[in-house]
């Protein structure tokens, strides 16, 4: 299978769902689609698969081997500047409206999600040093991150620490001349490779004496090689990589467990911020890499969606009803109906993400939108991430026995997919968050204003009012609930995928009223513009139904979790 970045799809929503699709000249923005589109199918796509047989190695010096094809890639892209698409110009980046990098995001994770992790962990780095750091860090770090002679990791996660980062043991130890880190982290996404010259860690560490708990953590840079004053390179750090994680899924992409301070004195770092905020600035990366893994959840879906068309197209087996043999089982009825699940998920999830980076480009300036943002983000990564399994299920499902044989490629989509629900916070994570912080804790407002820019947009359709309606009862309930946490956190899932369904209702109708209105135009594509009309007539016959059972299921499910002893499970 040849994956095809759908750059049709993305120009459809940046250009009718937006409310300011003007921040980017058409022009433009078709160059920088169509070229980004040519590199992940040509570039990228095609070491998918091999990556997933010939995954990274450790060599005996405890440096690491990428799967084949891939250090080369990383020179592509990075050349081309397309680290760095909403990077600041002052320091070599594109400058353009954050929409755009999601839309390129998306082809580099559809083609190849192993392979753009790199650059997601990168730019969560260049996010952190662009709000906290000092001019001298920015000055020094963002050029090289943005160009891709530096990468960036997040470390965070600890043998006994994973959710829980008040119970970390990385020390870090002030000499008199610099800042000594001592202390072991897992998990850690592209934390050795050879695709550049340095590493530049973002490290979570307590430093001496601290409080207990979260106070006492700060946030450490600390490159794999230390840098003259000239930006030169110096010695190699106190770090390594002393193993790989052998992996269900995204396994091309090396997760590494490193080791500070094991050799000698303990590795150098610098400490970012102030000290005692390392969680509050790491949550600025985690807040985009929450984004970004949403979005990994819809790239990935549009893959599984394109290999299981090409492949119902072509494979013949049994006759389906009223049609001639030979027929391929894209004929079938039930094979139809997984398809359309398939197209209307991926272009729901898809003008979500893309209509809430356009909020995060204005959420800087305007409170309001910044809320939007919080309280969509939690949405995103859930909902998109859970939307991700069915979608690729349904993709090795479709392919029949074929599906469940690696070298179709089919069965590599769903393990690569099942990451998502897990990292960069738990789903479950994610819908507490939703609930306690983003709902209660604004007493329903930013839900409100949500709801009530719904109704002003689909009067038309009574199906969607009937959920809108039920969710506003749902919020009643919250808010009359507030101070039982038990129940609520047994419920909280379904909070977030009800909400996420109706989000996903609303946009697709949008879609459909938009297509309607210019499908009389003979200048456009009929065909792509009756496909929209279908995805959404299908979402409202099929899949909005799933948002009534979440809240009915918030109204009245929590006490049978909740009430229910552990011995009975």
């Amino acid at each position: 299978m040849n994956y095809i970045s759908p750059v049709k799809d993305t120009k459809f929503v940046l250009e009718n769902l937006l409310n300011n699709p003007s921040a980017i000249e058409k022009d433009l923005m078709n160059s920088i689609l169509e070229e980004a589109g040519k590199l992940a199918n040509e570039n990228l796509a095609p070491l998918n698969h091999e990556g997933d047989k010939n995954p990274p190695k450790l060599r005996q010096d405890n440096e690491v081997e990428t799967s084949p094809g891939f250090k080369n890639a990383f020179k592509k892209i990075a050349s081309g500047g397309w680290i760095g698409v909403s990077s600041n110009p002052d320091y070599d980046g594109m400058g353009l409206p954050f929409r755009m990098a999601a839309a390129v995001s998306e082809y580099w994770q559809g083609a190849n999600m192993s392979f753009a992790l790199c650059n997601l962990l990168s730019q969560g780095l260049i996010d952190a040093l662009t709000l906290v750091g000092t001019d001298k860090e920015k000055e020094l770090y963002l050029p090289k991150l943005i160009n891709g002679s530096w990468t960036g990791t997040m470390n965070l996660t600890e043998p006994q620490s994973g959710t829980d980062l008040s119970t970390i043991k990385t020390k870090a130890v002030n000499d008199g001349k610099n800042w000594r880190i001592k202390g072991q982290k897992i998990y850690i996404t592209y934390g050795e490779h050879d695709f550049s010259e340095n590493i530049i860690h973002l490290v979570l560490a307590k430093t001496e004496g601290a409080p207990d708990g979260i106070k006492g953590i700060s946030t450490f840079i600390i490159p794999k090689y230390l840098i003259n004053d000239d930006g030169s390179l110096g010695d190699r750090n106190d770090l390594k990589c002393i193993s790989l994680e052998h992996k269900l899924g995204i396994k091309a992409s090396p997760t590494a467990v490193m080791s500070y301070g094991e050799d000698n004195e303990g590795a150098i770092g610098y400490m970012l911020g102030e000290e005692g905020k390392g969680i509050e600035y790491m949550f600025i990366m985690m807040n985009r890499a929450r984004f970004d893994v949403g979005l990994q959840g819809m790239a990935i879906a549009e893959t599984a969606r394109q290999k299981a068309i090409e492949y119902a197209k072509t494979r013949v087996q049994g006759i389906p009803i009223n049609k001639n043999k030979g027929t391929p089982i894209i004929g079938h009825g039930d094979i139809k109906r997984q398809l359309l699940i398939m197209r209307s998920l991926t272009e729901a999830m898809r003008a979500l993400i893309l209509v809430s980076a356009e909020i995060m480009e204005e959420a800087e300036q305007d409170n309001n939108k910044l809320n939007l943002e919080a309280f969509l983000i939690p949405i995103i990564k859930g909902w998109c991430t859970e939307l991700a399994q069915e979608v690729t299920s349904l993709g090795v499902q479709i392919h029949g026995g074929m599906g469940y044989i690696e070298e179709t490629g089919a069965a590599q989509i769903m393990r690569d997919a099942r990451i998502l629900p897990i990292y960069e916070g738990t789903n479950a994570i994610q819908a507490n968050d939703l609930m306690f912080r983003k709902t209660i804790k604004d007493d329903g407002k930013t839900a409100k204003q949500i709801l009530s820019l719904i109704k002003e947009e689909i009067q038309s359709s009574e199906e969607i009012l009937k959920s809108v309606y039920k969710c506003e009862d749902v919020l009643d309930f919250i808010r009359q609930n507030k101070n039982d946490k038990e129940s609520l956190s047994c419920i909280s899932y379904d909070f977030m995928m009800g909400f996420g369904y109706l989000i996903g209702a609303w946009l697709m109708h949008k879609s459909k009223n938009i297509a309607e209105e210019k499908i009389s135009n003979q200048n456009e594509d009929t065909n792509f513009l009756k496909s929209k009309i279908i995805s959404s007539n299908f979402y409202n016959k099929h899949i909005l139904s799933r948002s009534f059972t979440h809240f009915d299921i918030v109204l009245d499910g929590s006490k049978i979790i909740s009430e229910t002893l552990e011995e009975y499970i």
